[in-house]
């Protein structure tokens, strides 16, 4: 099953202002996440009823996952420092 990866205005928005080279990693991780949603490393988040997040570096992904509709919506990208704020 392949899911299709959604991003909203602001995870757009904050993708566009990464750097460069931690964009393409960012994008590569995104376009993994098609085929494999909770892929090796992807950790639940606490308190969050279907909240997931994956690590790129010091950057993070948190996502929610639509199993019946093959979806991953992307909530954040950002900095280790902030992204959970």
């Amino acid at each position: 099953m392949k899911f299709t990866v959604r991003l909203g205005p602001r995870t757009c928005k904050a993708l566009d202002h990464l750097p460069g080279d931690v964009r393409s990693r960012v994008v590569r991780r995104l376009k993994a996440l098609e085929a494999d949603p909770r892929p090796q490393g992807s950790v639940k988040l606490a308190g969050a009823e279907d909240l997931y997040r994956v690590r790129v570096g010091d950057w993070r992904i948190v996502y929610a996952i639509r199993e019946r509709e093959l979806v991953v919506v992307v909530v954040r990208i950002g900095h280790r420092r902030e992204v959970y704020r």
